[in-house]
């Protein structure tokens, strides 16, 4: 099948989480014989962060501006099977009404992998850009980043005739255990854009037990974080980690970290790519709750949950044995359910029963 995808970023991991997980996934889709071609709107801050201008077996097209490509996307389209449109691309609306438009005979599909976002934004009014005309309706499938309550939601708020989820992956080609690197050496180590709304539990679960332990040192790596950022002094810092240097930086911590945004821990059901990112390499994991946490890993086996400081804290008490223990069994699971070619699978299985609407 040929896939069209109009998404946010292919070529740069600077500042958001989508690109990881179409690189992963269109691999695992170019493996089983489909074409891929990905239109990415080339902006300042995606090209003076650029990690990525080729994907083997695959396509990415920049361009400039909506009309500069409009006729070349047409084209395309016009030859796909499946046309897809993703949350936060620059030139959703118009992407969409270009895969909407009569005489398409692609499966038309929205991805929201800001399922939460957008809906929490919708139930407040806002105008949400990528939304054509704040309303799925048209549109073949509708894929969720999260599931759970989302899906009726989704149904419900945005009109969506069918709705399927569409998880969140690692691809073990990329993502393995590595050996540790000194300077990413931390007991516990968090890896994440900055977010507002990840600051309350990012200080409870990280900075709060750093301020606790000072004698162990603590590893917080992403972009966007403010000056006035609660440092200590045991926190060491790392701006921007490229992917080619996440597994040394999973694998060079006792622990790992992972932290929810807030709408998506009241929706639920919002597995983050660098939780199973992380378990690929082999990492120890810790946690924030949030409802369906025990679909995608087993609490107390293969991750570790924390809802205050203490909790925080009392994991970096873990002996080392019990923690590669939880870790060698979160990997596992990875591979066998959480994989880019586990999720294209999984997608190509919803396209099949998703047929092109008259």
């Amino acid at each position: 099948m040929k896939f069209v995808i109009f998404g946010l970023t292919l070529s740069s991991t600077w500042g958001n989480g989508h690109a990881t997980l179409w690189r992963g996934l269109i691999r695992a889709l170019v493996r089983r014989g489909h074409e891929c071609l990905f239109f990415e709107r080339d902006v300042p801050y995606y090209r003076a962060h650029r990690d990525l201008t080729a994907l083997p077996g695959a396509r990415l097209i920049l361009y400039s501006g909506w009309q500069s490509v409009l006729q070349v996307a047409r084209s395309h389209v016009a030859e796909a099977d499946v046309a897809i449109v993703t949350s936060y691309c620059p030139d959703a609306v118009a992407a969409s009404a270009l895969i909407l438009a009569d005489g398409t005979r692609a499966c038309r599909v929205f991805y929201d992998l800001d399922t939460p976002v957008t809906l929490a934004r919708v139930r407040s009014g806002e105008a949400v850009e990528y939304l054509p005309q704040q309303d799925l309706s048209e549109f073949d499938l509708v894929l969720s980043f999260t599931g759970g309550a989302a899906l009726e939601a989704v149904r419900e708020l945005l009109g969506a005739r069918r709705v399927a989820a569409l998880y969140g992956h690692a691809d073990p080609d990329v993502h393995r255990p590595v050996p540790p690197q000194e300077r990413y050496n931390a007991d516990l180590s968090y890896l994440g854009t900055y977010a507002a709304d990840r600051q309350e539990k990012l200080i409870t679960l990280f900075v709060e037990p750093a301020r606790r332990r000072p004698t162990r040192r603590f590893l917080l790596g992403g972009s966007g974080y403010p000056h006035d950022f609660p440092w200590t002094d045991n926190i060491w810092f790392v701006r921007h980690v490229a992917p080619q240097e996440h597994p040394p930086f999973y694998c060079s911590s006792r622990l790992t970290l992972n932290v929810t945004r807030r709408d998506m821990a009241a929706m639920g059901f919002c597995p983050s790519g660098r939780l199973f990112e992380a378990a690929a390499c082999g990492a120890p994991l810790l946690s924030d709750e949030w409802q369906g946490l025990e679909r995608f890993f087993s609490p107390g086996a293969e991750i570790l949950i924390a809802n205050s400081s203490q909790e925080a804290t009392a994991a970096l008490d873990i002996p080392p044995p019990d923690l590669m223990r939880m870790a060698r069994a979160a990997r596992e699971r990875t591979l066998d359910e959480h994989s880019s070619a586990r999720r294209a699978q999984e997608m190509l299985a919803i396209l099949e029963s998703s047929p092109r609407s008259a």
